[in-house]
This record gives structure tokens, sequence and C-alpha cells, in this order.
């Protein structure tokens, strides 16, 4: 893996000038995060969100399409001359938190808190329209802007892909680029690499059926419950032995449940997890051999073992190229010390795999970490008290801008 002193140099000319517009933009981008901040909303159907994004674009030359089985908002921008299309993406959902920053824009929804920065892909993907729609004439091709709901599990690309997303503009667009902002990496810092960067992610879940009865007399019970045990452990030896550690996976069983008091073995046990791997070759191999080692265990149990696998993000995979090309530009539009070749994927899940499945592009990550905690203390994504830098939002603006200049010029 190369590292960001290795990538080859390219002239500052193209781009000179671009990082400025994007921090002009800055108190507009903040104040559509903020909103967006203080109002999240969860899943497909995202109406006040949706209206904050319009107002954001409105007086832009765009082509707007708004979806039709969810809140998602597909804006194309046509260059000044002929060409191809590309995409960039932001999702715009939130999670099911409790907001716990003491921010002055602190979520006003209880139990619902944009955790994992969507609100600041948002506003970044808004300003980039604005700051493209000031280069239009610069374009050779068409800019498809894609904002998307329901990242957070519900599949929001899926659904904007089957609406026509990827031919909004007319033909098919040829490159796609996302970008995620991370708590726990320096604030500004692109990161990116080739392949695999993101897991897939599949749910499992398995009943065990027994014979319940005294909590003193169980041999005249069937216990469901050591079953359910024993398979916990069976199953971190099914991974330790059965997957390659040249292509690793995790599994988690993350929920266990069984039982109503203290002297009744109870009829049946439940697990529940989730499985993450790097390939679709591991994925499709655990997702066959975990009901057998629950069936296994269950029968020398002597009970009944129901095993289901409900199918998750599929892996996100970089271009090769476009990844290289990503860490390219972050160094000549930000500066070298901005870009980082990263040595290991994430196991976390993106939905934007969907998109990279049928389109040659890049997935990267934007740090975030705030400047009055250090690296080891900062609250992570997905955390009811993680906060992120907003100064790093002019460098997520510029990448996006400069994604399209670059593949269209």
């Amino acid at each position: 893996m190369t590292g960001p002193t290795e990538l080859p140099s390219l002239p500052d000319a193209r781009f000179a000038g671009l990082l400025d517009e994007a921090k002009a933009l800055q108190p507009k981008t903040v104040e559509l995060r903020r909103e967006i901040h203080r109002h999240p909303e969860q899943g497909l159907h995202l109406p006040t969100t949706q209206a904050a994004v319009l107002a954001a674009l409105d007086g832009l030359p765009l082509e707007i399409q708004l979806g039709k089985s969810t809140s998602s908002i597909t804006a194309v921008l046509r260059g000044g001359k002929p060409g191809p299309a590309i995409l960039l993406r932001g999702d715009m959902d939130a999670l099911p938190l409790q907001e716990q920053t003491g921010l002055e824009y602190a979520s006003a929804s209880d139990g619902s808190m944009h955790a994992c920065g969507h609100d600041a892909h948002v506003a970044m993907l808004a300003s980039a329209a604005r700051l493209l729609a000031a280069h239009a004439d610069e374009l050779a091709g068409s800019v498809v802007f894609m904002f998307q709901p329901g990242e957070e599990g519900y599949h929001g690309a899926r659904h904007m892909i089957h609406e026509g997303v990827l031919d909004a503009a007319g033909p098919r667009v040829e490159k796609a680029f996302g970008l995620h902002i991370y708590a726990s990496t320096k604030s500004g810092v692109i990161t990116c690499k080739p392949g695999p960067i993101m897991a897939s992610a599949d749910a499992f879940f398995v009943q065990v059926t027994g014979k319940g009865g005294h909590g003193s007399a169980p041999h005249q019970a069937v216990d469901p419950v050591p079953a359910a045990a024993a398979m916990v452990g069976a199953l971190q030896t099914m991974i330790t032995r059965r997957v390659s550690v040249f292509d690793p996976a995790v599994l988690s069983v993350t929920r266990i449940e069984a039982g109503t008091t203290t002297n009744i073995i109870p009829e049946t046990a439940e697990l529940s997890g989730t499985i993450r791997t790097l390939s679709e070759q591991t994925r499709a191999l655990i997702r066959k051999e975990l009901p057998k080692v629950c069936e296994a265990v269950g029968t020398a149990h002597n009970c009944r073992v129901s095993a289901e696998i409900e199918p998750g993000y599929p892996v996100t995979v970089n271009d090769p190229a476009e990844a290289s090309r990503t860490l390219t530009l972050a160094r000549e539009v930000l500066g070298a010390d901005h870009a980082e070749a990263m040595s290991a994927p994430v196991m976390g899940a993106e939905d934007f795999s969907y998109v990279l499945q049928r389109v040659p592009g890049a997935f990267a990550f934007l740090g975030g970490c705030p400047p009055d905690v250090t690296l080891d203390e900062v609250a992570p994504n997905h955390s009811n008290r993680v906060r992120f830098d907003e100064d790093a939002f002019p460098h997520g603006v510029a990448m996006y801008a400069a994604f399209a200049l670059d593949a269209l010029r």
C-alpha cells in the first residue's frame, strides 16, 4: 500500500482557488447542516429534510426529480458541452439516538439524532452543487447529485437505483463518488483505498426450541439455554476454522434472550447478531455454514433449531483507478498532508455499495475530529455524543467539486 508521499504529484493550476471557493460557501454549508441537525428524520421518508435541501438548491440551474417511494432528490446539472455523466452522492437520514452533545443546534426531536454525519454530507453536497453550477461552462457532460434517504439499514440507494438515478442525465453515469465524514480521523484529511473499503452486513436470527420445565428438574425438560450458549462458541470456531485469515469476517452474537424467571426452564431461546465480510465469496460461505452449525449443535442438545439470515448491504468495493484518482485529487486540491491511503478497510457497511456494484467509482472518508479532543478521546460515529469539526466541510465540498471537474473537463 503506497502512502500519501508516494502518490504522483500533479500541477496545482487545474484547481487553483477551488478550496477558497468552497470556504466562501461555508456560511451556507453550516446553515443547512445545522438546520438538518436540529430536525433529524429517520428512514426513507424525510419530508422536512427534503424541503430544506430543495430550498438550498432553489435558483440553481438544476433539473430536479423527487423520489416516488422515498423522499429522495435527484438533481442534474448540465455542463456547457456535451459529454458523459458522473454521480455525486450524499445520504440524508438520522439514527434512533437521544442526543447528548450539548450543542446549541442539538436535535429537537426526542430519540432521533444525526450521529453519523449525514447532515454534513447533505450540506456539503448542496454547496458542491452551487460551486459546480458556477463552473458549468467548464463541464463537458452532466453531474447527477444523489440526495439519498434511508442509508441506515433501509436500502435507500437501491430504491433510488430502481427509480432511475443512474440514468437521470440521459446516458448512464460513468463514474460515481461518495464521501463520509468520520469523527475518528484527523479533521480535513481524505482517506481512501482500492478494492473493498467497507464490509457487507447481514443479520442472523436463531430460535432454539426444547421443552420447558421446572428449574429444579432439568432432566425432565429439554433446556434450550445451554444449546444456545454452545452455539455462541461454535459460531466463533466456525469463523476461525472455516474462513481464511486472508479474507476476514466478523460474526458477533449481539442478543440472547430466554426465560421469564429464575425457577422455570423456558421452552425457547433466541440469539441474533451480525455478519460482516469483505468478499461475496466469504459472505456466501458463512450464510451457508451458519444454519448447519446451529442445527448440529441443537441436535446434540435434543433441540429443534430455526436459523434465518436477513441479507443486508453488499461489500463496498472501490474501483482501483478511481480510488487512486481520489487520493491524487485530495493531494492536489487540499495538500499532500490531507490525503492518506488506508491500510485496512472498515468493517462497517454502506449502501453506496449498490451504486459501486453498477458503476466504477470511489467511496472515501473525510476526517472530522473536533479540535478540542484527541483521536483517542473522540466520541465515534453512532455515539450520542459525537461531534464533527465544521471546519472540515470546505474540504468535502472541494472534493465533490474536484471529482466532477476532473472527470468532465
